[in-house]
């Protein structure tokens, strides 16, 4: 709920923010998650058991041994109200002191007047009208709101992971050359200036520039881009990037909490921190709802005994009356019950929902952006085109390009090998082979040699392309990466690839555009490549050649034009965009931070799965509102018939389980959706 920083006297400081909170349960759950939901689960555990035992005491007509039912039940019950029922109390204090109202507040008296009258009525019969007892409602709401409170917390524990899964990506230890011996220290050891050395198949520890060395580099998980990068003598390294062929001496440039790894976890927290709070719609209700309640009841007995002259008695029946009914049974479970039923169709569909809060922003989206590679696209190259030239053929061109690629372990040597298994073609070892840095390779095969790299490869060797030009920055223009098989001085074809949109990404943006939504796309890539996969999807805005905490910035960006924004993406680079959005939906193949940070996780990698998820929180949430107005419909309606006397406690009661009942029959009929 909204807290007012100069109001409350409940702040702590981490990591050098200051926090503020509603209550002392707010504040134990956000600096110790894991302690707090290991005690809520015990407590939740209690409650059900002792609760059940209570409602059992209450509807068996037999005879207990040693004490009546109504002890047993008081005995039953009492735990549950002063143990498992003690946050709600600090939670009623807290905003006593806060001067605010929450839910805490409505479960603390409602639950603390029922009890008190049972237990009045249980040791003094006849001191009260009536004889009724109600331990099994004050233990039975306790121990609903708990669920509720437990299921929330498991829905929002994991997003406290996204930090950790950040720092895990950096390796641990670094290879330094000092005093011309190589020694490997701790990261957190490294200083700038230090000079490092990285074998291939290892991370690269810290930012750097590279002094020696020649390879190519994969910076996927923070440049997005999915072919890795060549590296050479004065290129920049990136920290927690994996080297891929040769061997790297580079000097540290940035260290610790100047990395760029570093960055990103700095603004995964900035956003996940400063965002707007959400107003439960409960506690608004509450901080209204509680007062007027109060006012009533003691209205309602000063009525009845001050003014009318009726006995105490039937005064402070009217009393407990009007704080039973409206007493918030059906508002405990309200929000979960919608909640867990949503979530569990969507898991039905491949959507995990993380949270009710991502339900309600999902209303309020009107733009999607898209994160490029390994979202809209496969994440890794794939051969388009092959263009036999000089009279080639097809298989005889896949069949000396596999050759030469053979054992490689660039994604579009891979690509090659791929296609050529596909077909079926054999793929013998070739008699020579060397690789050209930055350029291709060079290989002789039955005695001839061949070249398989970029224009560069050619013009060096005496190899003219220009009479192909033309077929090349065709397939450039249409953001494909062309290679070219050269033999005896002469051209014998083209080879292209690109990273091809996914299964189902046209029909996604087509869809979201009929919901009304605008559709962007983000990457890191370089526009020309951007653009074209842009234009197969049908996406008419696109915002290319992106760093990653430039991502955060374009949603902010965004954000300050009114527009509320959903950002879909699977990789390091975009968990500060997925925090920063309004909605973050992870795809599930991406990494373990992207799918913690998302509020909303496409479980089956399936793009059409954003509409699903979209359609289904928008449901959810009516639901949920649904649920809200039922909760209070009886109970708030009876209230003027409880402060007059009409209707007694049990039917109060009564009431409470109808709104439950309709609560919970309402909620069912979202198990009829179905995705289109």
């Amino acid at each position: 709920m909204y807290v007012n920083e100069k109001a409350t006297n409940l702040k702590a400081k981490v990591r050098g923010r200051e926090y503020y909170f509603c209550s002392t349960n707010c504040m134990e759950t956000f600096l110790k998650p894991e302690i707090e939901l290991r005690n809520l689960k015990i407590l939740t555990s209690f409650s059900i058991i002792f609760g059940a035992t209570v409602f059992l005491l209450a509807f068996t007509s037999l005879n207990f041994p040693i004490f009546a039912s109504q002890i047993w039940q008081f005995l039953f019950a009492t735990p549950v109200q002063f143990i498992a029922g003690l946050r709600f109390y600090r939670g009623t204090l807290d905003a006593i002191r806060n001067r605010s109202a929450n839910m805490d507040s409505l479960i603390a008296i409602g639950t603390s007047t029922a009890w008190l009258y049972s237990t009045i009525v249980t040791f003094f019969p006849g001191s009260l009208p009536g004889s009724e007892v109600y331990f099994d409602t004050a233990a039975l709401i306790i121990a609903l709101v708990l669920v509720g409170r437990t299921l929330e917390h498991i829905a929002k524990g994991k997003a406290s992971e996204a930090v950790r899964r950040l720092l895990d990506l950096q390796p641990t230890l670094a290879t330094v050359i000092r005093d011309g011996k190589e020694e490997q220290v701790p990261v957190e050891e490294v200083r700038v200036g230090d000079i490092i050395l990285v074998k291939p198949g290892e991370k690269i520890p810290v930012d750097g520039e590279v002094i020696e060395g020649h390879s190519s580099v994969d910076e996927k998980m923070i440049t997005g881009e999915s072919i890795p990068v060549e590296k050479k003598v004065s290129d920049e390294v990136i920290g927690a990037t994996m080297n891929k062929t040769g061997v790297l001496k580079f000097k540290a440039t940035k260290v610790g909490a100047d990395t760029t790894l570093s960055q990103i976890i700095n603004l995964v927290e900035e956003a996940q921190s400063t965002k707007a709070p959400v107003e439960r719609l409960v506690d608004k209700i509450s901080s209204y709802f509680v007062p007027i309640v109060i006012l009533v009841a003691v209205g309602a007995f000063a009525g009845w005994y001050l003014l009318l002259g009726k006995p105490f008695g039937f005064a402070l029946l009217a009393f407990i009356a009007v704080i039973i009914i409206a007493c918030p049974c059906a508002l405990g479970i309200a929000t979960p019950i919608a909640l867990v039923t949503g979530t569990g169709k969507g898991a039905e569909n491949g959507i995990l929902i993380k949270g009710v809060e991502y339900l309600e922003r999902s209303r309020k989206i009107d733009t999607i952006i898209f994160d490029k590679t390994g979202t809209l696209t496969r994440g890794e190259p794939s051969v388009t085109d092959l263009i036999p030239l000089t009279n080639s053929k097809e298989e005889e061109i896949l069949r000396i390009a596999a050759i030469a690629e053979k054992g490689s372990e660039h994604p579009l040597g891979e690509a090659i090998m791929r296609m050529a298994e596909e077909k079926g073609i054999e793929i013998n070892d070739p008699e020579s082979f060397e690789a050209v840095p930055g350029h291709g390779v060079k290989i002789t095969y039955n005695g001839n040699e061949y070249l398989l790299g970029n224009r560069r490869l050619m013009v060096q060797n005496g190899i003219e392309v220009q009479e192909y030009e033309d077929q090349i920055k065709k397939l450039e223009n249409e953001g494909k990466t062309v290679m070219i098989l050269a033999s005896k001085q002469r051209v014998m074809g083209l080879i292209a690839a690109a990273d091809l949109p996914k299964k189902g990404a046209k029909e996604t943006i087509e869809s979201l555009k009929k919901l009304g939504l605008e559709v962007i796309m983000l990457s890191g890539d370089n526009r020309r490549t951007a653009e074209a996969v842009a234009k197969q999807l049908g996406i008419k805005k696109v915002i290319a050649e992106v760093l990653p905490g430039e991502k955060s910035e374009v949603i902010k960006k965004l954000q300050s034009e009114g527009k509320s924004v959903a950002m879909v993406g699977d990789g390091i680079n975009d968990a500060p965009a997925l925090a920063q959005a309004d909605l973050g939906i992870a795809v599930g193949s991406g990494t373990d931070v992207a799918r913690e940070t998302g509020g909303i996780v496409l479980i089956k990698d399936d793009l059409k799965d954003v509409v699903t998820a979209i359609k289904l929180s928008r449901k959810t949430l009516s639901k949920v509102k649904q649920n809200l107005f039922w909760a209070f419909a009886y109970n708030t309606a009876l209230i003027p018939a409880a402060a007059l006397g009409i209707i007694s406690p049990i039917i109060a009661a009564g009431a409470m389980a109808m709104s439950s009942f309709t609560v919970v029959m309402n909620t069912l009929f979202l198990r009829r959706f179905k995705p289109e």
